[in-house]
């Protein structure tokens, strides 16, 4: 086998080991950097939908006080304020969405579905759980979710949810007297949930693996081609040339050309002892033939 062809199975070999280990390596860390991304977006989603809860609490519920004796204003509620805040916003992204999932509320648009049920039982059973992140397949492809539990630790909302004769009667004129009671304290009724797209990240993360592992192909290739040139002009072509005058001599063809080697290298001392070796035998013919 040819010293090029065992230089080139040998560079193809570990061009191949060394482009999968660093696409594992490569595509993994895109793809985490990818879902990091996605649960950032959802965290700060969530933490929006908090501070509008904060805010209706602290600022809009005060000044509708009055109002709320004769008639139910929904806008002085946290959930519903933060609820039509983020609709607004999943108007124009539709695939943002948020959601105060109970399993029994007041309003019926924020009845828990089935898998929304699935995570208000796991914080129902899991009391010290405080988030819960997750992924699910929608029609528009992968969403990641951030889940967290709604806790009744304020005894002021047990006015409205513990029951309906307790419970102000605009609002049960508003709602009826079927739904959104028997509330206790310290009860998990539900779940705050923000849904994010992962497409267009994942997306984003497979576009730049390809261009990242078309580029680093792009290298190798450069580098195979420059060492390919590199070890024909500095080894093999020397070397052959110095064999062709090797096998000539050896036949006995004593005025074969000298080979002539310019360079200081391995190669440049290796010519140098042929042509000591070659002068060394000439000298012994001849006295063999005096």
């Amino acid at each position: 086998m040819k010293l090029l062809v065992k230089f080139n199975l040998v560079f193809v070999l570990v061009f191949v080991l060394g482009l999968g280990v660093t696409g594992y390596i490569s595509r993994d860390l895109l793809q985490r950097n990818a879902q990091q991304e996605v649960l950032d977006h959802a965290r700060l989603l969530m933490e929006k939908a908090l501070a509008v809860r904060a805010y209706t609490s602290g600022q809009i519920g005060p000044l509708l006080e009055t109002q709320m004796k004769y008639s139910f204003l929904p806008q002085s509620v946290p959930a519903y304020s933060a609820t039509e805040v983020l609709a607004t916003l999943h108007k124009k992204y539709p695939d943002y969405a948020y959601k105060e999932a109970t399993l029994n509320p007041t309003n019926p648009r924020d009845r828990a579905v089935e898998w929304e049920v699935d995570i208000v039982n796991q914080f129902r059973n899991s009391p010290d759980v405080k988030e819960f992140v997750g992924q699910r397949d929608t029609p528009s492809g992968r969403s990641l979710y951030i889940a967290r539990p709604i806790q009744i630790k304020d005894p002021a909302c047990l006015r409205c949810h513990s029951t309906v004769d307790a419970a102000p009667k605009p609002m049960v004129d508003r709602y009826g007297p079927a739904n959104g009671f028997g509330w206790n304290f310290n009860e998990i009724i539900g779940a705050q949930v923000v849904s994010v797209p992962m497409t267009v990240p994942l997306q984003r993360a497979a576009s730049a693996f390809n261009v990242f592992m078309g580029m680093l192909t792009a290298v190798f290739v450069v580098i195979g081609l420059a060492l390919n040139l590199m070890l024909w002009k500095l080894v093999i072509q020397p070397v052959s040339r110095l064999s062709a005058i090797a096998d000539r001599v050896s036949l006995g063809e004593m005025d074969a050309p000298e080979f002539k080697a310019s360079s200081k290298d391995e190669i440049g001392t290796l010519a140098e002892s042929f042509t000591r070796m070659r002068k060394s035998l000439v000298q012994a013919m001849k006295m063999l033939d005096g």
